[in-house]
C-alpha cells in the first residue's frame, strides 16, 4: 500500500530549543522518500522518528543558511556508512556550492554510495518520476533560496455507474483500461479526471510571486510563519514570512491542508500561530508543527 505523509524531524529557526529541533523534513511518497532541509541534529531526529538512511532518495536543500542545512555532513555520512543501494540526489541553489562541498567532505569517510549533485540554477522542473515531478521557484531571502514543489500526474477515475449503461463488465474493464477503448466505447465515456495530488515546502521567504506559485492548488502545503503578525516589519527585514502571511497565502492558493514551522524561538505560544493564521481566513485543516508529528497527504478529492 503507498504512503504519503510528511515526518517532521524538527521545527526551530535560527538556533535550537530545548523543544524544538533545528529544520528536518521528511515526504514519503509511495516508495520514496525527500528529505528537506536536514538542519544541525536531523541524524538523531530520524532514528527518534523511524527513519533509516534506506529511506532516502532526494535531498532538497531550500538555502545555505545552518538551521537548513548543517546537518547534511550527519546525513551524507550515514548514508555511505549503511550502504544506501540506490542512488541518492542532493538538489540545492547552485550558488552555494562552496558550501555544499564543505558539507559533503566535512571530515574523511569511506564513499560507498551513488551521491548525485544536482544544483539548482534555475525555476522550473527538476526532475520526473513515475508518481511525481518535482519542481522550484525562487524565494525573497538574503541569501539565494528556492522552494519546492511536488505534482502527481493527473489520472482517471472510472465510474461504476457508466460502465454499467454500456454493459461492460469483468475482464473487460481492464482491457479498456489499457487499450482506451473497446466495442466502441472510450476510456473518456466511463471516467472522468482524477487530479493529482500536490505538495510544495516554502521555507526562508519574504512574500513574492515564487510562494504563491508554489503553493497553488495545494493538498498539503508547509510553509515557514517564524514571526507573528505583530513582528511583521522584522519578517520582512530578515526575509521571513509571518503566521497571517502564511495563512493568508493559503487561502489565496487554494490549500487543503496548511503546516506552519519555522518558529522564533522569541514565542513561547504555538497556539497564537494558528490563531492568527484562522484570522487571515484560512478554514481548512492546519497543524502547528511540534518535533515529530506525522501529517498524512490528504486523500484526493
Amino acid at each position: 500500500m503507498s504512503v504519503r505523509e510528511l515526518v517532521v524531524l524538527g521545527t526551530a529557526s535560527q538556533v535550537p530549543t530545548r523543544h524544538r529541533n533545528h529544520n528536518g523534513y521528511l515526504l514519503r511518497w509511495d516508495g520514496e522518500g525527500l528529505l528537506f532541509d536536514p538542519g544541525e541534529g536531523t541524524q538523531r531526529q530520524m532514528l527518534r522518528a523511524g527513519v533509516a538512511a534506506h529511506d532516502l532518495h532526494r535531498i532538497c536543500v531550500t538555502h545555505f543558511h545552518g538551521d537548513h542545512s548543517l546537518g547534511l555532513a550527519g546525513v551524507i555520512q550515514r548514508i555511505n556508512l549503511d550502504r544506501v543501494p540506490h542512488e541518492v540526489t542532493v538538489h540545492y541553489p547552485g550558488s552555494g556550492q562552496r558550501f555544499f562541498d564543505r558539507l559533503r567532505y566535512a571530515t574523511a569517510y569511506r564513499e560507498t554510495v551513488e551521491l548525485t549533485e544536482a544544483p539548482v540554477e534555475v525555476e522550473g522542473v527538476l526532475a520526473t518520476a513515475p508518481s511525481y515531478t518535482l519542481e522550484t521557484r525562487r524565494l525573497s531571502h538574503p541569501v539565494e533560496s528556492f522552494g519546492y514543489r511536488l505534482v502527481e500526474p493527473d489520472g482517471r477515475r472510472i465510474l461504476p455507474e457508466r460502465l454499467a449503461e454500456r454493459g461492460i463488465r469483468g475482464p473487460d474493464v481492464g482491457r479498456l483500461q489499457r487499450e482506451g477503448s473497446l466495442h466502441g466505447v472510450s476510456l473518456d465515456d466511463v471516467s472522468e479526471v482524477r487530479r493529482g495530488q500536490r505538495f510544495a515546502f516554502v521555507m526562508d521567504t519574504r512574500p513574492c510571486e515564487g510562494v504563491g506559485a508554489l503553493a497553488e492548488g495545494c493538498d498539503l502545503l508547509v510553509i515557514e510563519s517564524t514571526f507573528l503578525d505583530e513582528d511583521e516589519q522584522l519578517a520582512m527585514d530578515h526575509g521571513h514570512l509571518t503566521a497571517g502571511q502564511a495563512g493568508r497565502v493559503a487561502v489565496e492558493a487554494g490549500v487543503r491542508h496548511l503546516v506552519l514551522t519555522h518558529f522564533s524561538q522569541r514565542y513561547s505560544e504555538p497556539e497564537e500561530f494558528e490563531r492568527q493564521a484562522r484570522a487571515a481566513g484560512f478554514d481548512g485543516e492546519l497543524t502547528v508543527a511540534h518535533d515529530l508529528v506525522r501529517v498524512p497527504v490528504p486523500k484526493r478529492r
